[in-house]
């Protein structure tokens, strides 16, 4: 990394998962560094969703190195997730042929409601009886019964970890979502359902969806919520699998929220 930038710059990680994302920083300049990310960044790039793509470079032993600028900016607030700025870049995105275009070409396939049940069934029924809990049995039977009116012909490009600390505000007031490795094909109410249920009041939904460009109506919220559940079950196997009970609960907990409230519909 060193040898591709020059003496000039300093490098430190920029922390992660992956251990792959790097800042570096010379006297005039900051660059956001990351090995071998997906060619789906320059689309996010030219449509502004991200900051700007600097330059890409491969490396001798085939890594390809991408550089973006650093902003002067933050994150957002979870207060702030409910700013009609965030309604319409999420909508931008969903409605994007490009970046849609982009994601199928890069191999990406749709998401479809059936596979997932039937991976997070076959995942349930592999686990021992003891880390079952009732909660889950009524969300997997949830899910089956919904099945076929979850089906939707809309597929768009879904960021799925529409957490506030991927939404970043710029000086000027220009809004990015970054962090797309968990990026899919598929039906827009994953990402609005997790928007909507982690940071705006049920009072404020009807207006957030208007700044969206949709209304409120029971076929969404069905989706909503199936895919909001679903996505609690595979989370509570995936940290029951790492022995992590305390995150285990939490994520139970939620998932007897939204069966509470799939029940008063």
């Amino acid at each position: 990394m060193e040898h591709t930038l020059g003496k000039e710059y300093t490098i430190t990680p920029a922390g992660g998962s992956t251990g792959e994302a790097y800042f570096a920083k010379s006297e005039t300049k900051s660059l956001f560094l990351k090995r071998n990310s997906s060619p789906f960044l320059a689309v996010l790039s030219a449509e502004g969703i991200v900051p700007k793509l600097v330059w890409t470079k491969r490396m001798e032993n085939g890594d390809v190195i991408t550089a973006q600028e650093v902003l002067d900016g933050r994150e957002l607030t979870p207060e702030e997730m409910k700013h009609p700025k965030v309604a319409k870049l999420l909508s931008k995105i969903h409605h994007s042929t490009e970046l849609l275009d982009m994601l199928m070409r890069i191999g990406k396939k749709p998401l479809k409601p059936k596979e997932i049940f039937i991976e997070l069934k076959k995942s349930v029924d592999q686990n021992s009886v003891e880390m079952v809990h009732t909660e889950i049995h009524q969300g997997i039977d949830y899910l089956e019964k919904m099945l076929p009116d979850i089906d939707s012909d809309m597929q768009v490009v879904c960021h799925c970890d529409m957490n506030h600390n991927n939404w970043l505000l710029s000086g000027n007031g220009q809004l990015y979502l970054i962090d797309w490795d968990n990026a899919r094909v598929g039906d827009p109410a994953m990402d609005i359902g997790t928007v909507l249920q982690s940071y705006i009041p049920e009072n404020e939904w009807n207006y957030w969806l208007e700044s969206y460009g949709v209304e409120k109506n029971k076929q969404l919220i069905n989706r909503m919520y199936w895919y909001l559940i679903a996505e609690s079950i595979s989370y509570i196997n995936w940290h029951n699998s790492r022995f992590e009970k305390k995150e285990a609960a939490q994520r139970l907990k939620e998932l007897k929220r939204l069966i509470q409230r799939v029940s008063e519909y």
